[in-house]
This record gives structure tokens, sequence and C-alpha cells, in this order.
């Protein structure tokens, strides 16, 4: 288990290398000049160069990427000095005459724009797209998995037809599409009878209270986000559960006089959830990822949000951070659902 357990790490590994390649030469060959964006269109070219020198935008790409690889490494070079240090509070390993081989965290460098530390912008803002993200995935399997039980227990009833007509519809409509249309049904044209708004953070600020929860605010976001996991959910649990319901042990049971609910919710349900939680498990994920557009159609404060934000300034430090967070998300559950498997069933570790 524990050699599994590490080629699964060293395959994540190689997996974040390889993200980390892709997102840097991505944002390099994209068009906008951060030091234009920083300074503005009337700045004088010592100024433009002054900033680009600030950001190393004045060395080479690859060296720029030389670097940009020692800042997210743990193990990394760096000077040995109290502004170094300050700057990366590392742990020194080896001096190297003026230089040190030092033990550190990832550093994400500073905002383009803000000069804020990318790690504290990023710790602000997950919070936020943590909780949208969970409690659509709740949503998504509460209501997926009730309309999934009733269209199996009445197949080919009008009530399974509109659960598979909506699954269908849930799938097929883009996450910014449903967004729009539910921003402007739910939070403009019926908002006098709904209460809510097109727009709007978790957190709002009252100049008497300061900031407050505003919990209404994550009603319209949150469905948007869960309606593509709510809609392959239903059919998931349908199908899972017509499988159950047609095996010889649930004849069984109806034949000793087990009532309806007993059969269905104590003895199908419980063996038909293994898809629906492997599902789970991969959607909550990309949940993190889907919030991207659906957070700037809501004007909810979170990391897509603050992303698209970012790449619309050419603010690449915090745009490229927030890619790698969304891939280290994917590359950790992936390693956990790995070696869970492998634990669950022996027979994993042998293919």
């Amino acid at each position: 288990m524990i050699g599994y357990a590490l080629k699964k790490l060293l395959y994540g590994l190689l997996v974040m290398a390889g993200v980390v390649l892709v997102v840097f030469v991505l944002f390099n060959i994209l068009p906008g000049d951060p030091a234009r964006m920083t300074m503005g269109q009337r700045a004088d070219v010592q100024s433009l160069e002054a900033v680009r020198k600030e950001f190393g935008l004045d060395k080479s790409k690859p060296m720029q990427f030389v670097l940009y690889v020692n800042d997210l490494s743990p193990i990394s070079v760096l000077d040995d000095d109290s502004t170094t240090q300050n700057k990366y509070h590392y742990a020194k390993l080896i001096s190297l005459n003026d230089k040190a081989l030092v033990l550190k965290w990832p550093y994400l460098r500073s905002s383009y724009q803000t000069k804020r530390d990318v790690t504290a912008i990023l710790s602000e803002t997950v919070p936020n797209t943590f909780i949208l993200a969970l409690t659509a995935m709740i949503f998504a399997t509460l209501i997926g998995v009730f309309l999934g039980v009733i269209s199996a227990v009445y197949k080919d009833s009008w009530i399974d037809k509109a659960s598979n007509a909506f699954a269908i519809l849930g799938i097929s409509a883009p996450s910014f599409f449903a967004g729009i249309i539910i921003a402007w049904l739910f939070g403009f044209v019926l908002s006098n009878y709904t209460g809510l708004k097109m727009s709007g953070s978790l957190y709002s600020y009252d100049p008497f209270r300061g900031e407050i929860l505003t919990i209404r605010n994550l009603w319209l976001p949150m469905t948007t986000l869960g309606l593509r996991p709510l809609a392959i959910i239903v059919q998931l649990t349908r199908s899972a559960m017509l499988d159950v319901l047609a095996q010889d042990y649930i004849r069984t049971a109806r034949a000793k006089g087990l009532g309806r609910n007993a059969i269905i919710y104590k003895h199908a349900l419980k063996n038909a959830m293994n898809p629906v939680i492997t599902a789970i498990s991969g959607w909550f994920a990309s949940l993190l990822a889907g919030s991207f557009f659906v957070e700037y159609i809501f004007g909810y404060n979170g990391l897509g949000r603050t992303t698209v934000n970012a790449l619309e300034m050419s603010d690449f430090p915090v745009v490229m951070g927030s890619i790698l967070f969304i891939a280290f998300v994917f590359v950790v559950i992936n390693i956990l659902v790995d070696i869970l498997y492998a634990y669950v069933d022996p027979r994993v570790k042998l293919a």
C-alpha cells in the first residue's frame, strides 16, 4: 500500500509539473503588458522599465520560468540575506556563499495590481468558493438522490419521464447560460417574490454592523453550480436503483413481507449508492473549477471572480496561483480516491 501511494504521489507531482509548464507558457504568449496595465496607458518609458524590473519581466522567458519554478519549489536556492528571509520565511539547509539551499512553503509571488501576496488573496477567496461548492454538492446530492429513487420506483410514469427530462436539460445547459437565466428570472423578474438579488457575495458590508453574513446571496449561484451534478446524480441513482431492485435478494425481501419503504431505503438504496459516491468525489473538485463563471455572473466574491478580474488586468501571478491551486485540489482528491479504492478492493493494486 505504501509503494502504491508513493507511486500515485509521484504521478501527482508530474501532473503538477506539467500544469506549471503549460500555464506559464500559456500566460506568457497571451497579449497584454502587465507593466502597462499596472501603470496606466500614459506611463513613461522609464516607469514601465522600472516596473518590469521589479516584476522580473525584463529577463528572458526561460529565465523567468526557472525563477518561477524556484519560487514554487519547497526546496530552493535563494539569496542568504534578511530581506529574502522576510519575504520567503525559509529554513536554511546549506549555505552557498551569498546563496543558500532552503526549505520553504511554495511562494506564489505578489499581485501586479495590489502588491499583496497571492497566498493572502487566495486565503480570503478560497473559503467562499469552498462554501459555494460544498453547498452546491449537498444540494445536488440530496435532490438528485431523491429524484433518482422516485424515478426508479415509479419507472415509466410521468414522474420518471419528468425527472429524465430535467436531467437531460441540466446536463445540456452550460453553467454560464443557466446562470444568466436563473439570475434574470429569480433575481430580477421575480425578485419581489423571492427576495433574491442578481448579484451579491456571501458577506456584505453594513455601515452600522460592518461585515455581515448574507446567506440569501448563496442560493442562486449554489443552484446554478449544482444543476449539472444534480442531473448526473439523478441518472446514476435511477440506473443503480433499477439494477438493485431487480436482484434476487430484493424479491426475497418482498416475499418475506418487508414493507416497501424498508426495502427501498434500507436495502436497495444502500447498495445503489456506490456509483453515486464515486461521482460525488469527482464532482466536488470540478465544482471548484466550475465556479469561475458562476461567481462572475452573480458577483460572488470567490476564487473564480478574483481570477477572472485578474485575467482582465493581466495580473498573471493571481491567475497562475488560482489555476495551480485548482490543479492541486484535483490531484489530491484523485490520489485519495485511488488510495481508498486500493484499500477497499485489493485487486486495484494488482492492476
